[in-house]
């Protein structure tokens, strides 16, 4: 049946009986395709029926549909003609693991940072009106933790002053922490307070007797009163926003029923459906630590991870156990990633340091700043992609007061398969505009372990370490010191080589083949990149040429501010810099793309060996 659907319509078209055989082989392709390449698993079986409803209540592309999170969006990509892209999920030329407009006319928006499709639907919503296209219906899904962030409560608080804009905002509520009531009772009061007669009553109402505030203010208490007893809306319609639910979510009659309320209403409405994460798959169903919410390959019947090895997290994980058990002032904070980014055995052996914020990137950041006023030393681990959106905190709330907080900037660089706006690629430059903070980025594991001791030590101000997704490069010892800089290969002054972090390693690849072709070539290892070593001045002045490799973008990077501190000092030695496109990179493994990006040891040596013989040429008359 999945194979004959190439759209919505196609969709509308089934009967009510044949839609549980559809939820079936939705549930069957995304086991298999995430089974083999690991994916969002747990919160898209939980939305497969929810999916179908607002696909047969809605018309997508011109009902905007927006997901939030995105990763939720796998259903909506087989509901819209993309089953054959599964085959290649988060691969290169396959389907990318969030909404993509080059995918998709039904895919509006790639908002992979969460807590943005209120804001977006905001939006549409007005521009709707203001085109005079206001038969239109925006939708919104966000759900699987997105409330939590604090940008979704400011358009909330727009949206709710707008009582004229076809919004439906659908919560998807997994988290098993509402005491619901579903049945006849709510759905009848849902049904209620979405009829033009039900408004027009109680604006009669308060036309008549608001003018006796005693009178009005009971009634209008009795309302809210009963309303809230028999049908719990939590806090939406404190904010002005009709309420229809709780709604069972894998009802999909009962879903559809409720969308098609809302959207007839002709208003802002929230819709509070009820999901299991991992629903219909055993092992997400009882996987306790987070259904299954995206694993890597796995076996299909057990639900077990293939073994992947042991990566960069893995290192910081065991080592800030060890600094929670040495130091009682080490507390460590995550935005609802305590797995991904290796906090689990830390809240487990210091449940009272531990705090999980949400998808709240800046509260977390302000609030670490709140800690290390209080005397504590902050750790907050994040991807590096997400630290984009706490800047202004980390800028004003933490170096402006020369805070000790330490931010660890998990997957950083080229992370691939999560697409464009999972790259880590941007940190290296933020970062060096913020007054005050360190940098350092580590090249393999036992690096990783030094300069993050390095980093809590530090009391007079912020850090920050950085380190790539996937398996550990190997241990690269360094043969002697320049400055607080690590030699890792020492050569007569041709060309000096500084490989940032795990960069390293292609650069002493680099060194090896440029030693083939008569260049000699010495190889550093910064360790910190901000401040940059003053060692590098004299170091720079001795060689030819200065290459400087990073995986991030070329753009304000370490190869700036070599080039920056060079030109400061009067060094007058070119500087040759080796990086990212300042573009959004396609999905494709972190190997592809380095080597797409002329970032291999190979390519690395082609590049210097031009630059040389660039500057070795005659210069003719």
């Amino acid at each position: 049946m999945l194979g004959s659907i190439r759209g919505p319509h196609d969709v509308k078209q089934l009967g009510v009986e044949e839609l549980p055989r559809l939820a079936g082989e939705i549930r069957d392709v995304l086991v298999d395709a995430c089974a083999e390449f690991g994916g969002h698993l747990g919160p898209n079986l939980g939305v497969v029926e929810l999916t179908i409803a607002v696909h047969r209540v809605f018309d997508s592309p011109r009902d905007p549909i927006i997901w939030d999170t995105g990763h939720q969006a796998y259903v909506h990509k087989l509901l819209t003609g993309r089953l054959d892209g599964f085959a290649a999920l988060k691969q290169e030329g396959g389907l990318s693991g969030y909404p993509s407009q080059a995918e998709s006319e039904h895919d509006f928006v790639e908002n992979s940072h969460a807590s943005t499709a209120l804001s977006y639907a905001d939006g549409l919503a007005k521009a709707f009106r203001v085109r005079g296209e206001g038969d239109r219906t925006v939708v919104a899904v966000i759900g699987d933790g997105a409330l939590t962030g604090g940008m979704a409560w400011e358009a909330l608080n727009n949206i709710a002053a707008r009582r004229d804009l076809p919004l439906v905002i659908v919560v998807n509520d997994n988290g098993r922490s509402y005491s619901p009531t579903i049945g006849g009772l709510a759905s009848h009061l849902s049904s209620l307070r979405t009829n033009r007669r039900y408004e027009d009553v109680l604006e009669f109402v308060k036309e008549k007797f608001g003018n006796i505030p005693v009178l009005y203010d009971a009634l209008h208490g009795i309302k809210k009163g009963v309303k809230d007893v028999l049908a719990p809306q939590v806090m939406f319609e404190d904010l002005g926003l009709k309420y229809v639910g709780p709604i069972d979510g894998h009802d999909e009659q009962a879903v559809e029923a409720a969308l098609r309320q809302a959207r007839d209403f002709r208003g802002p409405v929230i819709v509070h459906v009820l999901t299991q994460k991992g629903h219909g798959y055993s092992p997400a169903e009882n996987h306790d630590e987070d259904q299954l919410h995206g694993p890597g390959p796995f076996d299909k019947v057990t639900g077990r991870e293939k073994p992947k090895g042991r990566i960069w997290t893995d290192v910081f994980s065991e080592e800030i156990v060890k600094l929670g058990h040495e130091r009682d002032d080490i507390v460590a904070i995550t935005a609802a990633m305590q797995y991904p980014v290796g906090l689990a055995p830390f809240a487990e052996a210091f449940p009272e340091r531990f705090y999980d914020v949400g998808i709240a990137e800046q509260h977390a950041v302000t609030s670490a700043a709140g800690l290390a006023f209080g005397g504590l030393h902050p750790v907050f681990a994040v991807y590096a992609t997400f630290l984009n959106r706490a800047f202004d905190q980390l800028l004003m709330d933490v170096a402006l007061h020369k805070l000790p907080v330490t931010f660890v900037l998990d997957r950083a660089g080229v992370t691939g398969d999560d697409g464009p706006s999972h790259n880590g690629m941007w940190d290296l430059s933020i970062l060096q505009v913020v007054p005050g903070l360190r940098i350092a980025v580590p090249r393999d594991g036992d690096r990783v372990v030094e300069l993050l001791r390095e980093a809590v030590a530090i009391e007079d101000g912020p850090t920050a370490l950085r380190y790539p997704k996937g398996a550990l490069a190997a241990p690269l010892e360094a043969i002697g010191k320049l400055g607080e800089m690590d030699v890792l290969r020492a050569a007569d002054p041709d060309v000096l080589i500084i490989g940032v972090g795990p960069m390293a390693h292609p650069c002493m690849e680099a060194a090896d083949l440029l030693d083939q072709q008569g260049i000699s070539a010495t190889v550093i290892d910064p360790r910190w990149v901000k401040p940059l070593d003053e060692a590098l001045v004299l170091a720079a002045g001795a060689h030819k040429l200065v290459a400087v490799v990073e995986d991030n973008g070329r753009v304000g990077g370490v190869g700036d501010a070599v080039a920056r501190l060079l030109r400061d000092n009067d060094v007058d030695v070119p500087v040759k810099t080796f990086g990212i496109d300042q573009c959004f990179l396609d999905v494709a493994k972190r190997a592809k793309i380095l080597g797409y990006q002329g970032l291999t040891g190979q390519d690395v040596a082609r590049g210097i060996t031009e630059a040389v013989a660039k500057r070795s040429a005659p210069i003719e008359a």
